[in-house]
């Protein structure tokens, strides 16, 4: 199976900048996408839609243009759920799980912390309740998590690690919830395949970033410890343009 997960950064103005060729390249059995922008009525067609694939999709409730994250299957799950537990979070759209025979697929677009730190109790909210979501899940059948975790893990992970010390996505409370999550018994593929490799996969609009090779690692794709000796492939592909994330996969034996 090939799964790819990608921050579009504007469902809509992505689609002015090849998307449709980027996601046919993958050709990828589940297609993620987070921050689609989308705020029309849910009783209306997502924009973008492929055929063959099967689309689920939520929006914010809270505020237009805001966040929201939609799934492209081949196959259709068996159960499609939005939010964490009971729904929660789902008001800003920010979770789909898709149940399969053997996994889990979760995608999410985690809660920035905002300037000045100002959500960052909310966002420990948010991965405290998320890491007993998908314990449970895990009780079940293994997960596959992946989406814009808005959190560079170690100083690998980032340009400028000194600098951002105490900025949102390399505070030490995230941090160490990244911890706390893969101590459950999940693991992070692309550094168990690549634990040395540099590599990022968004930049900041500002000063030219990308070109200069200033970015962060924050878009993952997580696998159940006991998923890993399937994972055949995990990349971050830098050469896809059209928003300040560039697209994840990973290639498992399912």
């Amino acid at each position: 199976m090939k799964l790819v997960s990608f921050n579009v950064n504007g469902i809509r103005a992505i689609l002015n900048k090849d998307f449709d060729h980027s996601f046919s390249s993958f050709d990828a059995d589940i297609f993620f996408i987070e921050e689609s922008k989308f705020s029309e009525d849910l009783h209306l067609v997502f924009p973008y839609q492929k055929e063959g694939y099967h689309t689920y999709w939520t929006v914010s409730k809270l505020r237009k243009g805001y966040s929201g994250v939609a799934a492209f299957a081949k196959k259709e799950p068996l159960s499609v759920h939005y939010g964490l537990k009971d729904g929660k979070y789902d008001e800003e759209g920010r979770v789909i799980t898709l149940e399969y025979e053997d996994f889990y697929f979760v995608g999410a677009y985690v809660p920035n912390s905002g300037d000045g730190l100002k959500r960052l109790s909310f966002r420990m909210e948010y991965e405290k309740d998320l890491r007993e979501y998908l314990k449970e899940l895990d009780k079940k059948k293994p997960i596959i998590y992946t989406g814009d975790l808005n959190v560079a893990h170690n100083e690998i992970d980032l340009k400028n690690p000194e600098s951002n010390h105490h900025n949102p996505g390399f505070t030490d409370e995230e941090r160490e919830n990244f911890n706390l999550l893969l101590n459950e018994g999940f693991k992070d593929t692309f550094r168990e395949l690549h634990p040395e490799e540099v590599k990022y996969s968004w930049w900041s609009y500002r000063f030219h970033a990308r070109e200069k090779g200033i970015g962060w690692r924050i878009d993952y794709f997580i696998v159940s410890e006991r998923l890993m000796n399937k994972v055949k492939k995990a990349e971050i592909h830098n050469d896809i343009f059209g928003s300040d994330h560039c697209p994840v996969s990973l290639e498992i034996d399912l």
